[in-house]
């Protein structure tokens, strides 16, 4: 048999083909680093390395769908190599100097990895900021927290709302640590043990906009450890949002009514005209779902011995995609923060409704009877769950109901008296002792409101930064390339009669 069965071009060269739009951009880049370095160490003849410069930078200036990659002739670097020898023929050789193929997409991977995960870090950053600005809008707005979907306490939107946005923050300063791996440069490790070519890695690391050399060269070919670490900052990412949309499609409910999506964020059912879904909410949870996949699936094929390319040949169509819908989703859930209406009196009528104040009055049991908490715990127990018997709410709990519990309790009275217990059964007056570091108080909330700002802007700042440092590094990698290119055609011209 000569050649590639067909059963390997259709399943396995077809799969790595489909990855050649994520390594496109950057084995150009890669390749005209490569061709220049190597020409500077005297490697590569001048009239050869023009050559390649002029097809690296024909190859630069379409899309991948228009390069001209094809399965029937292997991956997408060897498919590269046919379209180059095609055009210059045996100077196309050249490319391969000191360096195998996985080292050219190792770093057309990271490049244009560490660029996706600062536009992930900018998208968490805005929703981070999205939740905050509500939450400031929300300091004062009061309403029932809920554990297990049960009246837990009075607190305000805002302090449930800034809880969401500190695991984002977490999320997004671990995706910094992943920028900092990725900005980590395989080249000039060879194929195992280094190259005889490549004695001076950081200049190729230099040029190409990295901040370190990978230290050991069989690692720099096969490590996947900052993917693990990049595919579990999303999974938790997209399960921080996924509990806020769960959350958000209970109370948009007509049971709930606590909020309302904008309208650009529903679909109509197309038979029951009563009824707007809430479908951006399910697409997150969705993608969450999808997330948490592309993490265990990851983890599955990185289970292999070492210095194979297993995880990493599948790792180029999954860890981008990932980042992609971690992206997406976090977007989408920004523009549902943002737009979402908040339906005020509801909250408070329930509030005022509900036994949210339980707590607050063992509380005060225990401060003003000298009683130990167990014991105010069953007065207050008592006294509330006589008044939902009577179908009655918190609000209307008087000393002479709690005396009555506590005679059942206790064997006696407690005699509080109506005006102790009035601070403990006012909802706002129970918020405004919450002043404690990261309280529901609206002093404390917007402390933490402040603080995610700062933070968000941090974030924002550094991922703009890098950006800008990656893109000033591949624009200069390109300016070589069409320096060199320049001087052959102009060498070429002068040859003409």
């Amino acid at each position: 048999m000569s050649g590639a069965a067909r059963e390997l071009v259709e399943a396995a060269f077809a799969y790595e083909i489909a990855t050649a739009e994520v390594l496109h951009d950057g084995l150009n880049v890669a390749d005209m680093a490569h061709v220049v370095q190597q020409l500077d160490e005297g490697i590569i003849p001048r009239p050869e390395a023009a050559r390649l410069a002029t097809v690296l930078l024909a190859a630069d200036a379409v899309p991948a769908a228009e390069f001209g990659y094809d399965a029937a002739l292997g991956e997408p670097y060897n498919s590269r190599e046919r379209v180059f020898t095609d055009a210059i023929g045996d100077a196309a050789g050249w490319l391969h100097v000191g360096r195998p193929r996985r080292e050219a997409t190792r770093v057309a991977f990271r490049l244009r990895l560490r660029r996706d995960v600062c536009h992930l870090i900018l998208a968490t950053s805005r929703l981070a900021c999205t939740l905050a600005d509500r939450a400031r809008q929300h300091r004062s707005t009061l309403f029932a927290d809920h554990t297990y979907l049960q009246h837990a306490q009075p607190s305000t939107v805002g302090h449930y709302l800034t809880s969401f946005a500190y695991p984002l923050l977490r999320d997004a300063e671990r995706l910094f640590d992943v920028v900092d791996w990725l900005n980590g440069s395989p080249g000039g490790a060879g194929c195992v043990n280094g190259s005889r070519l490549a004695t001076n890695r950081t200049d190729i690391a230099a040029a190409l906009g990295f901040s370190h050399v990978i230290t050991n060269t069989r690692d720099a070919m096969w490590q996947v450890d900052g993917l693990v670490q990049l595919a579990s900052a999303a999974a938790s990412m997209a399960c921080t949002q996924t509990s806020l949309a769960e959350d958000l499609e209970i109370w948009a409910s007509s049971e709930f009514d606590y909020v309302d999506l904008a309208s650009g964020y529903t679909r109509a059912s197309v038979l029951m005209p009563q009824k707007r879904n809430p479908y951006a909410l399910s697409m997150v949870r969705g993608m969450a779902g999808l997330l948490i996949g592309h993490l265990t699936g990851l983890l599955a094929v990185q289970k292999s011995p070492s210095a194979r390319s297993d995880a990493l040949i599948f790792a180029y169509g999954e860890v981008p995609a990932l980042i992609g819908q971690a992206r997406g989703m976090t977007e989408l859930m920004a523009g549902v923060v943002e737009t979402l209406t908040i339906n005020e009196a509801r909250l408070r009528d329930v509030l005022d409704g509900g036994f949210s104040q339980a707590t607050d009055v063992a509380e005060a049991l225990m401060v003003t009877c000298g009683l130990d908490y167990r014991r105010a715990y069953h007065v207050a127990g008592r006294a509330i769950r006589a008044l939902a018997d009577d179908g009655q709410s918190a609000r209307q709990l008087t000393s002479a109901r709690v005396d009555t519990a506590a005679i059942e309790v206790l064997g006696h009275p407690l005699s509080i008296g109506d005006d102790a217990l009035a601070a403990v059964l006012d909802p706002g007056s129970i918020v405004a002792t919450r002043v404690a570091t990261g309280g529901a108080a609206p002093a404390a909330v917007d402390a933490m409101v402040d603080e995610i700002e700062r933070r968000v802007d941090d974030l924002v700042g550094m991922a703009q930064i890098r950006l800008e440092r990656f893109a000033t590094a591949e624009a200069r990698v390109r300016a070589r390339a069409r320096q060199l290119a320049d001087v052959s055609d102009r060498a070429r011209a002068d040859d003409c009669p």
